[in-house]
């Protein structure tokens, strides 16, 4: 049985991730940033969890060619 756990991971994290950065572009230079110092918390962590999701993914698909 070969399963890899990476691969979910990367899927969920990419996923989550996109809908933040799309949330974040959607509200950009919106009130709802005024408790966090006019950063775009939710670009900002959504690009975080994107490049996570997305090193996850890169990392299943290269253990699958070991």
């Amino acid at each position: 049985m070969n399963f890899d756990l990476r691969l979910p991971i990367g899927i969920l994290f990419s996923l989550f991730g996109l809908i933040l950065v799309c949330f974040g572009f959607l509200t950009k230079g919106s009130d709802i940033y005024a408790k966090s110092l006019g950063h775009n918390i939710n670009l900002e962590w959504g690009a975080v969890l994107l490049v996570f999701g997305a090193f996850m993914l890169f990392l299943a698909k290269r253990g699958k060619g070991a």
